[in-house]
């Protein structure tokens, strides 16, 4: 759960504009909003200060603790948005958002899965098809991941969303049976070769029934013989 409280310190920028921004970046400092109580300040922090708050246990979900400089009022906040340098990796722009702790927010929660499926011990591949869902939660309860286990999973088994435990706080709010959370089967390689294999096994079967069947029609279809022993029947002459 997000129980971390972390205080960070920003301050306001007086100055707006995408050149001030690049000049602040190339300083080490991420130009941000402060988004609460009706109002919105455009703030900045350095980026250092800014990745050690959300690296912490509870991850992007920890509770800020912000303060402008200056002030000694705190704003408790989570990171709404963040955007990174699609070179460097490093985050260039962040959001913030002010929650009251006593009233539930929406977020995206990650999906982490737990051991090892049954299906891959014989040959199956594990697949996660929705990475993260929604939940409702307080700001304090929401879980910084959520847990699924696949260990009872075997070759064509599919987990929902209905599958997943329950958490304590946390509502989920995606579709419960609509929401696939993983798929266990066989890999398409594999898949082909059984069908080949199936498809060649049929037709040998096919071909032996019809050699059985056009065996059977020439037996049929032979003169019998007269039996050993007993002489052709002759004509009597005419007197």
């Amino acid at each position: 759960m997000s129980g971390d409280r972390i205080k960070l310190e920003v301050r306001e920028r007086e100055e707006l504009g995408s050149r001030h921004t690049r000049r602040l970046r190339k300083q080490g400092l991420i130009p941000g909003v402060l988004y609460g109580k009706g109002q919105a300040h455009a703030v900045v922090v350095g980026e250092r200060e800014l990745r050690a708050a959300v690296s912490g246990p509870s991850g992007l979900h920890a509770i800020l603790d912000v303060v402008l400089e200056g002030q000694k009022t705190v704003h408790p906040s989570i990171l709404a948005n963040y955007q990174r340098d699609p070179i460097r990796g490093t985050l260039s722009h962040f959001d913030l958002r002010e929650v009251r702790l006593d009233q539930p927010i929406h977020a995206t929660v990650v999906i982490s899965l737990v051991g090892e499926s049954i299906g891959v011990k014989a040959g199956g591949l594990v697949s996660l098809v929705a990475r993260e869902i929604n939940v409702e939660a307080l700001p304090m309860d929401v879980p910084e991941h959520i847990d699924v286990d696949v260990t009872a999973l075997d070759v064509g088994d599919v987990l929902r969303l209905e599958d997943v435990r329950a958490i304590p706080g946390v509502t989920f709010l995606d579709d419960p049976h609509e929401t696939v959370i993983v798929t266990v089967t066989i890999p398409r390689g594999f898949q082909e070769l059984e069908e080949a294999e199936a498809a060649a096994a049929a037709e040998a079967e096919a071909e032996a029934a019809a050699e059985a069947a056009e065996a059977g029609e020439e037996v049929e279809g032979e003169p019998e013989e007269a039996e050993e022993g007993e002489p052709a029947s002759e004509e009597e002459p005419e007197e």
